[in-house]
C-alpha cells in the first residue's frame, strides 16, 4: 500500500476544473460563444467583512461569500460553508456545480453557494451563533424564499440554518420557514433530509450495480469522508447488503478487507470522540490510502480534487460514486477513463440532499408536510429517473457518465435561458 497522503495532491483550482468540464461538454454540444459566456460567469458574486465579538471580549472580523451562479431556471439554490479553507474560487465552482446538480435532477432552481473563512471547532456555540446571525444579516440582501435558499454543507448544520430563518425572520416581522432548508424538523424542516445525501448516494449506486450488471450484496466498499453524507451512506450501504471495508475522515481512516463489522459502533464512537477511532479493529490508514484499495466501489464522500492526476492511475476500484462535490479532477477523469473505471459523478450522485431540501421548500411553502416513507419514495423516483436519463445519453453518445449528466443539465440550462431570453 502506498504510502501517499492527502499533503501530496496537487494545488488545484476547482473553478477552474468547473470551467474546464463546462467547456467540454460545450464544445460537444456546439454552444455558440454568447451562451458560454453567459454560463461561464457567476451572475452575483458578494464577498463581505464582518466583525464578531468574541466570548473574551475581543473581536474578530471574518470574511464571508455568498455566489449565484445562474437563476435561469429559479431561485438559486446551495449550502453555506464554514471552513479555514474556503476561498472566492471554490464558492464559484461549487455554485456551478449546483446549477448542473439541479437541473439534473430536473428541479426549479438555479445554483448558488456560501461560506465563511473560519474553522467552527475553535468557536464556542455562542461565538458560532453570534457570527451565524451576523453572516445571516450581512446575505440578508440577497436571501429569501423567491430568490436564493440556502441549506447546510460543510461544517454547518439543523442548528445554524435555524438561527439563520430565526435572524432572517426577525428582519422581515414574520416566521419564514422557506429562507433556508436543512433545518430541524420542529420549525418547518423535512423529515428525511439529515439523511438525504447519503440516502441519494446509496440510491444512485443501486442504480448503477443493476445497469453495470454486479451485485449491490457482498460488494466491498471503502468510504472517504465520514460525515453526514459518508456516515449516512456507509449505513444505508451495509444495511443495503455491501461490505463496508474502510472509512476515514480528517483524521486518516480504518481498513479491514473482511468488513468493519458494526456501523452503529463506529458511528457512535465518532460521535463520541469526533473522529474515526483509530482504535477500531482494523488497520490504521491514511485519506490517500483509502483511495487506492482494492475495493469494488469507492465513494469519495469528502472534499474536491481528491482523486487527481498523481493517483488516479493507482485507484483500483472498477466504479466509483461520488458523494463529494468535485473530488475528481478532469485529468484523472481522463485517467479512470481509459482505466474503464465507471463514474457516478457528483451532480448526480450527491443529488439527494438539494431533492429533499426542494421538497422542504415546497412543503414550507404550502404549509403541509409529509410523511419520511414519501419523502424518501419521491426521492428515489427522482434519483431513479435522473440516473436513467444519463445512461441514456451516454449510451446514445458513447461518452463518460459525467459528460452525459453535464449534457443533460446544460441542455436544460441552456433551453432556460434561450426561452427567457436577454433583458431588456
Amino acid at each position: 500500500m502506498t504510502n501517499a497522503s492527502v499533503a501530496e495532491r496537487p494545488a488545484s483550482n476547482a473553478f477552474e476544473d468547473a470551467l474546464r468540464q463546462f467547456d467540454a461538454v460545450a464544445d460537444r454540444l456546439g454552444l455558440d460563444a454568447g451562451m458560454r459566456d453567459i454560463l461561464r460567469h457567476c451572475k452575483r458574486e458578494f464577498t463581505v467583512n464582518f466583525p464578531v465579538q468574541m466570548d473574551d471580549g475581543s473581536v474578530r472580523v471574518f470574511t464571508g461569500y455568498r455566489v449565484h451562479h445562474n437563476e435561469a431556471r429559479g431561485p438559486v439554490k446551495g449550502g453555506l460553508r464554514y471552513s479555514a479553507n474556503v476561498t472566492l474560487d471554490e464558492v464559484r465552482a461549487l455554485s456551478m456545480w449546483m446549477t448542473w446538480k439541479c437541473a439534473v435532477a430536473n428541479l426549479p432552481y438555479g445554483g448558488a453557494k456560501g461560506g465563511v473563512i473560519v474553522d467552527p471547532r475553535t468557536l464556542s456555540k455562542r461565538e458560532l451563533e453570534r457570527l451565524t446571525r451576523r453572516f445571516a444579516a450581512e446575505i440578508g440582501l440577497l436571501i429569501g424564499p423567491d430568490e436564493d435558499v440556502p441549506a447546510p454543507d460543510m461544517g454547518t448544520d439543523a442548528q445554524v440554518m435555524a438561527w439563520i430563518m430565526d435572524t432572517y425572520s426577525m428582519m422581515h416581522g414574520h416566521s419564514v420557514p422557506a429562507v433556508v432548508t436543512g433545518k430541524p424538523v420542529t420549525i418547518g424542516g423535512s423529515s428525511g433530509r439529515v439523511e438525504a445525501p447519503g440516502r441519494g448516494v446509496l440510491f444512485a449506486t443501486q442504480k448503477a450495480c443493476a445497469y453495470r450488471g454486479v451485485p449491490l450484496a457482498g460488494a466491498s466498499v471503502a468510504i472517504q469522508g465520514f460525515g453526514n453524507v459518508g456516515s449516512t451512506a456507509a449505513k444505508l450501504l451495509d444495511d443495503a447488503g455491501a461490505k463496508i471495508v474502510a472509512v476515514s475522515d480528517t483524521n486518516g481512516g480504518i481498513y479491514k478487507p473482511d468488513g468493519l463489522g458494526d456501523i452503529d459502533a463506529i458511528l457512535a464512537l465518532k460521535h463520541e470522540h469526533g473522529f474515526v477511532p483509530d482504535g477500531h479493529p482494523g488497520e490504521h490508514i491514511s485519506n490517500a490510502d483509502l483511495l487506492e484499495l482494492p475495493v469494488d466501489i469507492l465513494v469519495p464522500a469528502a472534499l474536491e480534487g481528491q482523486i487527481h492526476a498523481r493517483n488516479a492511475d493507482r485507484v483500483r476500484a472498477p466504479m466509483i460514486v461520488e458523494g463529494a462535490n468535485g473530488p475528481t479532477t478532469p485529468e484523472a477523469d481522463a485517467i479512470l477513463d481509459e482505466k474503464g473505471v465507471f463514474v457516478v459523478p457528483d451532480i448526480l450522485a450527491n443529488a439527494g440532499g438539494v431533492v429533499v431540501s426542494y421538497f422542504e421548500w415546497v412543503q414550507d411553502l404550502q404549509s403541509f408536510f409529509w410523511e419520511e416513507d414519501e419523502v424518501n419514495a419521491r426521492l428515489r423516483r427522482i434519483i431513479d429517473r435522473a440516473f436513467d436519463e444519463v445512461t441514456a445519453i451516454r449510451d446514445a453518445e458513447s461518452c463518460t457518465m459525467r459528460e452525459a449528466a453535464y449534457m443533460l443539465a446544460v441542455r436544460r440550462v441552456v433551453e432556460a435561458t434561450q426561452v427567457r431570453g436577454i433583458f431588456p
